[in-house]
């Protein structure tokens, strides 16, 4: 297999931090790689370094294969924001917008049609094979879920500038793609569509994620950046957790064994200290050597600890009674209705822009409802992590920024520490107590917005895209934490494992206001989606089969007869059945009934929102198995009737 990438001996320090250094890899044609690593140690600058925006520090080689096509998403997406989405995305391919536009404008002065201007036009658009390209960004668009071509960049809003961003990308059709963190800020549809996409694809891929369904499912290479060194996984992302454990444990029981010969050593270099440099030189710098590998130990960086204390809380949560709310004439919410009790922890999901986070601020005071009341106990704290944040002052340190909530934290178990202290269960080593936040990375920032709001000692959390920009080891502690909260959680994500982790059931936001409570988890969601719309897709086909006329189906079924058969015209067109054929025939039309009853009703329990875990998941599986089976029935009744 040809090697697309050579990478070797590359480096890369911010002032006195090193985040890798001299570190090599290759990828070939075909891999699918996601590095991980934790928030700040150079995902996004290893990144920009592959993709020629920096450079590294010591030099070193990199060396993609000639002629290939290369493209790099960004977590922040260039664009000029008085372009159109139509102008922005032709304006990125090097000379179509000019002639997608002079032919439209040709077009427009032409009366007859056959004008110079018009021909010179026409061939430029198949010089540059414009036709199939406007043909492809509009299908993207709409699988993307952007309509308005006409829209200026400046009016959308930052999951929508992230679907330009990939559609860019996709249309471009690359060789070898660099993603930084793809799924931010997409909805879950979006999201599997480009997960499936890259699943077919065989284009090369190296990305930055936190999704991990979608790196599990689209990704066949894991790198690991650990501590300036990096390790290569072949596999996804379930094998990549089995193996660092093992690669963690073996080098751990290596260092252990170092460390007991070291003691051995120890005793021999501080024997006899007087005669000491009569003692064998290289054992000395063995000593030395032997001694670092003693101390190198890999300690798991998952003690980070978000044990904070929890405000006590009352018997009355939150009642939502018929709320209604509108905005610039568009209803975002519509006669809602909830009594939340103590201990809930609830997802949020739907398309973007449906008023998932116009709910949360409903909830929180910051909007006030048209209509109905919402009433909030006496005892409830809200701890609201909001999507974009909050704006820290550049020039404040870590110290600043925690010292200015409060000077000490209550802890889980009723004690108290000092916020140096906190900062340090939230891997905010004291080397670092003193750094500035303009020095801080996307993720540590949002790793320190996070300890900024539990710090308060809330009873109910709202968390709105709290997976944007964390990585999967803070993730990961992060879900420990929330499982065990024993207050209540509002969470709008669009990442389905975190949710899986988390949430006891669904609010879905549909569009128009509308919101349906549905009991289970996310992947249960999603699987009774697919199974609907596959149930749809099928009555859809069935529909149009018998819209047809009947002379037009009589056609068809001529066409598709083999050739041998369509000699004996003369024939008879049905064949007499034997015995054994006809009782087959019954039990054939028997079974399509009972099939057809079956999934009937599977389909009334799914969309009824009452089966719960285990019971949903069959639902969903055996709604797929009766598909199946009709398939099969039907296709040898057609046959037995043919």
């Amino acid at each position: 297999m040809a090697s697309f990438l050579q990478v070797e001996n590359i480096s890369k320090s911010y002032g006195p931090k090193v985040l890798f250094e001299n570190i090599s890899f290759n990828i070939n044609e075909g891999d699918k790689i996601a590095l991980i690593a934790p928030n700040g140690t150079g995902k996004s600058s290893l990144l920009s370094i592959l993709a020629g925006e920096e450079s590294s520090d010591s030099g070193g080689s990199i060396k993609f294969m000639k002629d290939i096509s290369i493209a790099f998403l960004k977590q922040n997406y260039d664009f000029n924001p008085e372009n159109t989405i139509y102008h922005q995305l032709f304006w990125q391919q090097q000379g179509l917008y000019e002639a997608v536009e002079e032919y439209h404008n040709a077009l427009a002065q032409s009366a007859s049609g056959t004008s110079q201007r018009l021909e010179k036009a026409l061939a430029e658009m198949d010089r540059l094979d414009a036709w199939n390209f406007e043909q492809s960004a509009k299908r993207v668009l709409t699988q993307l879920k952007l309509t308005n071509l006409n829209q200026k960049m400046c009016q959308l809003s930052g999951g929508e500038v992230k679907k330009v961003a990939i559609a860019s990308m996709l249309l471009s059709n690359p060789d070898f793609l660099i993603m930084d963190e793809p799924t931010n800020h997409l909805d879950m549809e979006v999201i599997e569509f480009l997960e499936d996409y890259l699943k077919k694809s065989k284009c090369t891929l190296f990305m930055v994620t936190h999704d991990r369904y979608f790196l599990d499912r689209v990704c066949n290479t894991i790198f690991e950046l650990d501590n300036g060194s990096l390790y290569s996984y072949k596999g996804n992302y379930s094998y990549y957790l089995e193996k660092r454990e093992e690669r963690i444990s073996n080098y751990n029981a290596a260092t252990e064994r170092a460390r007991n010969l070291m003691r051995r050593e120890l005793e021999w270099i501080r024997s006899t200290p007087c005669a000491r440099s009569g003692k064998a030189k290289y054992r000395i710098d063995a000593f030395r050597d032997l001694k670092e590998r003693a101390e190198s130990r890999i300690e798991e960086k998952r003690n980070m600890d978000f044990s904070v204390g929890t405000a006590r809380m009352g018997t009355k949560i939150i009642e939502c009674r018929h709320l209604h709310y509108e905005w610039e004439g568009q209803t975002m919410l519509e006669d809602f209705s909830y009594n939340m009790a103590r201990g809930e922890k609830i997802g949020i999901v739907g398309a973007n822009g449906v008023g998932k986070s116009t709910f949360l601020n409903l909830v929180t005071g910051a909007l006030k409802a048209d209509s109905g009341t919402l009433e909030i106990g006496e005892t409830v704290r809200f701890g609201y992590y909001r999507q974009q944040g909050i704006e820290f002052s550049e020039e404040e340190t870590l110290l600043d920024v925690v010292n200015e909530i409060a000077d000490s934290v209550a802890l889980a178990d009723g004690t108290r520490i000092s916020t140096t202290s906190f900062l340090n269960r939230f891997l905010f080593p004291p080397n670092m107590h003193n750094t500035k936040v303009a020095r801080l990375s996307g993720g540590e920032r949002r790793r320190l917005y996070l300890l900024t709001v539990l710090m308060r000692n809330p009873n109910f959390l709202i968390l709105d895209e709290p997976t944007n920009d964390l990585d999967i080891i803070t993730l990961n502690v992060l879900e420990e934490y929330l499982q065990s909260f024993p207050g209540c959680v509002l969470i709008v994500s669009h990442d389905r494992y975190f949710l899986d982790k988390i949430a006891d059931h669904l609010f879905i936001f549909t569009g128009g206001g509308k919101v349906k409570d549905y009991v289970g988890k996310c992947s249960e969601y999603r699987a009774y989606v697919a199974a609907m719309e596959q149930a749809s897709a099928r009555q859809e086909v069935k529909l149009q089969q018998s819209a047809k006329p009947a002379a037009q189906r009589e056609q068809q079924a001529q066409k598709e007869q083999p050739a041998a058969q369509s000699s004996a015209s003369a024939a008879p067109k049905r064949k007499r059945l034997s015995y054994k054929e006809q009782r087959e025939l019954e039990e054939v039309t028997n079974a399509i009934a009972e099939l057809e009853s079956e999934k009937a009703e599977l389909e009334r329990g799914l969309s009824s929102g009452t089966l719960q875990g285990d019971e949903l998941r069959r639902a969903s599986e055996r709604i797929g198995e009766v598909i199946s089976l009709l398939d099969e029935k039907e296709m040898r009744w057609l046959e037995l009737n043919d």
